[in-house]
């Protein structure tokens, strides 16, 4: 079987993959506390290929040394296009079962903003804005490491919802290193939520805010992200932003 066959052939399989999850639960978690986990989105294979390739620069576009910057400390690099095909099947196979909810979303915070059911689509209207550089990253923690809570906005055309998917085995390849969101709601404390995924589960989860239903009708929650520290081995993480970058 040739290369290109083969690719066709993972690319088909991860698509489909991507179809059984259960979609329904997932719009029903994001609307509860604004994340929603995707169980073996990525079999083992496909997560050591994605991790390896950290170490082919010539498929990114720049790499950020997160201490340097206070974002934390480790680092990631962002992919150039074109995307690897695993990670390009991912952003399109998966936004158009969450634009649904981002429209929803939108609507109960009375936000104008809609959004197309392709990613194509989307990534056009990006792009005319001038939003034309991919998001798609790679992360990698080294004992010690840890990323700060954030927003990854990047531009003014932002799709409300992004995803990660762990790539290493907690236990086995590192220890600590837990997703971590934190709600900031309206005239209370902060939430802090550790997200437990094994190695090629998901988790969708929101980019900025997410509409919460109160006694005096629709409030906007901030959500941020982040990583506690990895207490040893390393960990490797896929992220994927649906929007591109200014």
């Amino acid at each position: 079987m040739s290369a290109a066959v083969a690719l066709r052939r993972d690319a088909k399989a991860l698509a489909q993959r991507i179809a059984w999850q259960d979609w329904d639960r997932v719009a029903t978690s994001l609307d509860a506390c604004g994340h929603a986990i995707l169980p073996g989105l990525l079999d083992e294979a496909e997560c050591r290929a994605i991790a390896a390739l950290y170490d082919r620069p010539d498929g990114f576009r720049s790499r950020v040394v997160m201490a340097r910057h206070g974002f934390g400390s480790g680092e990631y690099r962002y992919f150039a296009y074109p995307l690897p095909d695993t990670v390009a099947t991912l952003r399109a196979a998966v936004y158009p079962h969450l634009s649904p909810v981002a429209n929803r979303w939108n609507a109960a915070m009375g936000i104008d903003v809609r959004y197309p059911e392709a990613h194509a689509d989307f990534l056009q209207r990006c792009h005319d804005a001038g939003q034309a550089r991919p998001t798609p990253l790679l992360l990698r923690y080294d004992a010690g490491d840890y990323n700060c809570l954030h927003q990854d906005l990047y531009g003014e055309h932002v799709f409300p919802l992004q995803m990660a998917v762990l790539l290493s085995e907690p236990d086995d390849d590192f220890e600590g290193g837990e997703f971590v969101l934190t709600e900031q709601r309206p005239r209370m404390q902060s939430r802090a939520d550790v997200v437990p995924l094994r190695r090629g589960d998901a988790v969708v989860f929101a980019v900025h805010h997410r509409p919460v239903k109160g006694t005096r009708g629709t409030y906007r929650v901030n959500l941020r992200h982040g990583v506690s520290r990895v207490r040893s081995g390393r960990r490797h993480t896929l992220g994927i932003v649906f929007h591109d970058a200014l």
